[in-house]
């Protein structure tokens, strides 16, 4: 009986480094030019509503199809669902390389289109997550997860930034684009490394909805989820169009995500080495006021120096955040009502609470441009950027889990080596 036993063990660590090799790919792929896509169109138009119209229809497109593949995830294998969402990221960067300098005249087409390889992307994936993960395990693998995040974030801006300025500015735009296109490729083939997985009974949010009413802790997840998309939804882009404005160089650009990054990557392996389930809630607040307040810094005065400096304030402090939040937000999905057989509806319910979150925050920079023009835009920016405050607010009376002696953990040496941590 015990050979089955660690054939199990050794197949799920597998499929654990597989699925984080999957996620640093697409990382890369996403780092080398989605970073540089905004930019790519705003130098077309320099009409930020043109922008924000782009960013606001990949998030609807990506709140209904990450819905629809919850759905399409209890009737067919979350692999295709995958692979699939892969093909529409393809489709995306070819779009771009197709249509060229007039890019920005099919804005909404672009942004749908990223929108539905996002969401079939990430809901794949987050069930992938929650299925080769345990309790013991989350932290390990959110951190290392953003550990490669954070390696792929510092390569990527900057060679890409670094190919477009020493190249024609179309040239090396093309150039990165087409690149990406073969990181994703890659991803759709290293997924035959993930075993298939097909989810048992029929799709429906009643169950979780119904949950929000009678279960604080999953209703103060889905509102720190909210919160966290409300200053996710413009920070994303304008932060990028600002140091673009600032510099006048991709570069530049590249330079201010390689600072962001290399502190992440830093902040990341401290995180997950060193907060453990009892310090979650003590590093979301730390982390949620130093990040409401970093944004003060740009609003005092904007320049490259205060940009970098803000790089590396978010860098030190997303991955306090996130490593916890982010496995505290696991542990509450997998103790809710009939978890093991709803576990699609939960991700699906916790995304759509992000989106939202997003999609509100972009509505409320439009109609802030519309009623007082872009003047305003610092002003949404203080308001919107006090999210993560917000999450600790909303989380700080979820228990936090602490596995039992008798929870056998991965060894460490197993996982990854501790002189590579």
């Amino acid at each position: 009986m015990m050979k089955p036993n660690l054939f199990t063990a050794d197949s799920a660590k597998k499929e654990l480094y597989m699925l984080l090799f999957i996620g640093a790919l697409y990382s890369l792929g996403i780092f080398l030019s989605n970073t540089f896509v905004n930019i790519y169109l705003w130098k077309q138009t320099n009409d930020l509503v043109n922008l924000a119209t782009y960013n606001l229809a990949i998030y609807i497109a990506q709140t209904i199809v990450f819905t629809l593949s919850g759905g399409w995830a209890k009737r067919i294998d979350r692999i295709i669902i995958l692979r699939t969402g892969v093909f529409f990221l393809c489709l995306f960067f070819l779009l771009v390389l197709f249509t060229g300098e007039k890019a920005a005249s099919y804005n909404l087409l672009l942004g749908g289109v990223l929108g539905i390889g996002y969401g079939m992307y990430w809901l794949a994936y987050s069930v992938l997550t929650f299925e080769v993960t345990e309790p013991e395990t989350r932290d390990f693998f959110n951190g290392v997860s953003g550990l490669l995040q954070s390696l792929t974030g510092m390569i990527g801006p900057f060679v890409a930034g670094y190919v477009i300025t020493r190249m024609n500015n179309s040239h090396g735009y093309t150039l990165i684009f087409a690149v990406s296109f073969f990181l994703f490729l890659l991803a759709v083939v290293c997924t035959a490394g993930i075993k298939r997985r097909a989810a048992e009974g029929k799709f429906g949010l009643m169950q979780p909805m119904k949950e929000i009413k009678h279960n604080a802790a999953w209703r103060n997840t889905v509102l720190a989820h909210v919160f966290q998309g409300i200053r996710e939804g413009i920070f994303t882009f304008i932060i990028s169009i600002w140091v673009f404005i600032v510099t006048n160089s991709e570069l530049s650009l590249g330079t201010f995500n390689l600072v962001y990054s290399a502190f992440s990557f830093i902040f990341y392996y401290i995180a997950t080495r060193y907060i453990k389930s009892r310090q979650r809630k003590m590093a979301i607040f730390i982390s949620g006021i130093v990040l409401s307040l970093s944004v003060l810094l740009l609003l005092i005065k904007l320049n490259f120096t205060t940009l970098l400096l803000y790089a590396a304030i978010i860098g030190m402090f997303y991955p306090i955040l996130f490593v916890p939040y982010l496995s505290l937000s696991y542990d509450v999905i997998g103790k809710a009502r009939d978890a093991a057989k709803n576990r699609v509806e939960y991700i699906v319910l916790s995304d759509t609470a992000t989106n939202i979150g997003r999609i509100l925050s972009v509505a409320a920079l439009l109609a802030a441009i519309g009623i007082w023009s872009v003047a305003s835009i610092p002003y949404v920016m203080f308001i919107v950027g006090i999210g993560p405050f917000f999450i600790y607010f909303f989380t700080r009376h979820i228990t936090s889990y602490a596995p039992a002696a008798s929870v056998k953990r991965l060894p460490k040496n197993e996982i990854a080596g501790d002189d590579n941590r």
